[in-house]
């Protein structure tokens, strides 16, 4: 998902960290931070990647890294007037895909596509609540590790993440096509800005990147954000532990903008897309991370 604001290569503050393979990500965290060291680099033709990825594992098949951009959304759907895909998930053969209304010039409306493992698609459209942005009203989606809740959010400023019942995965969830109701919010104790990617690491903590260009919110700016929960997601409202853990790898031949997007995490490896300043960008940088 592109920012709303983009950030300069010039001006970054000297907590920056090299993303050379063996770089540690840890900067600002407290003990009961994560640290993650970087174990891999990969590039990813932006015809299919720059706005988010996730696994995907299909009994008897070969684990899929499934990427997004605007260019994969299926003609159908942008004839219906979503014309920007977010971050996805994955979790049991099903992907998780969150869509924005870019032809209504006041949207009302965010979307959920959910992909069966046999393939078959089906579109959950939520009528926006009164503290739901219409502006970039689905940035990226996460499904907590029991498969039974989507947590997802906009892009701007926010100081909370919603909650929805997974659907086909969760009894109070549907399984037709109609609306994927809120069931509740997880208020973060720290607001965040332009949050492109988020993934569940574990039942209680989210890691996300950010295409924030400031750092009125955190020491730095593009920062990779732990969020941690006081007890698993269950439905309920609960509030969270927002602090930053690093700044997402900077590094190119070019300068300019950097634009970190999705966020991944699958078997102890934690995957980050940052896409690199112009004209470097007909890539996508993917870094892998495992802690340590």
């Amino acid at each position: 998902m592109r920012a709303l604001r983009t950030a300069s290569l010039l001006g970054f503050t000297t907590a920056t960290l090299l993303a050379g393979t063996g770089a540690t990500v840890a900067t600002g965290a407290t003990a009961h931070g994560s640290h993650w060291r970087q174990v891999g680099h990969t590039t990813v033709e932006n015809r299919i990647s720059g706005e988010g990825l996730a696994t995907r594992r299909l009994p008897g098949q070969a684990t899929e890294l499934v990427y997004r951009n605007g260019a994969t959304i299926p003609q159908p759907l942008k004839d219906e007037g979503w014309g920007h895909v977010g971050d996805p998930d994955s979790l049991r053969g099903y992907v998780f895909d969150v869509y924005q209304d870019t032809r209504t010039p006041a949207p009302a409306t965010k979307m959920y596509l959910v992909t069966r493992p046999d393939g078959t698609t089906t579109e959950f459209v939520h009528p926006l609540q009164p503290d739901e942005p219409a502006a970039n009203a689905n940035a990226q989606v996460a499904a907590t590790p029991d498969g039974q809740w989507l947590v997802s959010g906009p892009l701007g400023e926010i100081d909370r993440l919603y909650v929805s019942p997974t659907p086909f995965l969760n009894p109070r969830g549907p399984r037709q096509a109609g609306d994927l109701p809120v069931a509740a919010r997880i208020h973060l104790d720290h607001h965040i800005r332009s949050a492109q990617g988020c993934d569940f690491v574990g039942p209680t903590r989210l890691i996300c990147a950010t295409s924030d260009p400031y750092n009125d919110l955190y020491p730095t700016n593009l920062q990779l954000l732990q969020i941690d929960l006081p007890r698993p997601v269950n439905g309920r409202d609960v509030t969270a532990r927002v602090q930053e853990i690093g700044q997402v790898p900077l590094v190119s031949t070019c300068t300019g903008t950097f634009t970190p997007e999705g966020v991944d995490y699958d078997d102890g490896v934690l995957r980050v897309e940052v896409v690199p300043p112009s004209p470097c960008n007909t890539v996508t940088d993917v870094y892998s991370f495992e802690r340590h």
